[in-house]
């Protein structure tokens, strides 16, 4: 088939740098909404092993505010010295639900389906944050980052509605800390969210493309 006519390439709008911008990442949400907002990209996931940052910041008596910062510049920073010259972009998100007694309950994304339902059980009735961090590399060097939590609060979810939910949301349900998508399914499960809405998504969005507009790396 030689016409392509119908497979058009995404839209692309005033990216300035000589090489595509690098999503130091494997979310398919994050790559999407950069591609969506017009950027060229590339992706190379970051192989750090995310566990051995919490857990040392667990240990150091840190918050997963400190943890999810650390996580997007490493990421960040590790890709980005594999590759000269080109601007780097990590992110990373970690899930905080504060018990009675004002202590962090990390959530990590689902492994399987009984824990996805464990999480939403846990999270039924209840207000949680998003601690969101991006961080924007060069030759290995931390030249933007941003640190945002928005604030969602989460209806009583009776358990027959938790399962029709995973039921019908499928593997999907693994794909993101707390087994929710807002942009889909996931805005059923919502009484009250505030805060910005790409933030949510897992990445700073209107923060990084200021930042690139600052920087001249789009058009302004």
């Amino acid at each position: 088939m030689d016409d392509y006519e119908d497979f058009p390439l995404p839209l692309q709008l005033g990216w300035m740098g000589d090489q595509p911008l690098l999503l130091a990442s494997g979310s398919q949400t994050r790559m999407a909404m950069l591609i969506d907002a017009g950027l060229p990209i590339m992706v190379a996931p970051s192989d750090i092993d995310e566990s051995v940052i919490k857990q040392r910041v667990r240990s150091e008596g840190g918050a997963a505010s400190v943890a999810a910062a650390e996580l997007a510049a490493a990421k960040a920073a590790t890709v980005s010295r594999a590759h000269p010259g080109q601007i780097t972009v990590g992110a990373d998100q970690i899930l905080v639900l504060e018990d009675e007694q004002g202590q962090e309950i990390w959530f990590d994304k689902p492994e399987d389906r009984g824990q996805a339902h464990q999480t939403l059980q846990t999270l039924s009735g209840k207000t949680h944050r998003l601690m969101t961090a991006t961080a924007v590399c060069l030759d290995g060097e931390i030249r933007w980052s941003s640190l945002t939590s928005p604030t969602l609060s989460m209806r009583a979810l009776s358990d027959t509605f938790i399962w029709a939910y995973l039921d019908t949301l499928g593997d999907e349900a693994l794909w993101s800390v707390g087994a929710y998508q807002l942009e889909g399914l996931g805005s059923q499960l919502f009484e009250r969210v505030e805060g910005d809405f790409f933030t949510i998504l897992g990445l700073d969005l209107t923060g990084l493309l200021q930042h690139f507009r600052d920087n001249r790396a789009l058009l302004a």
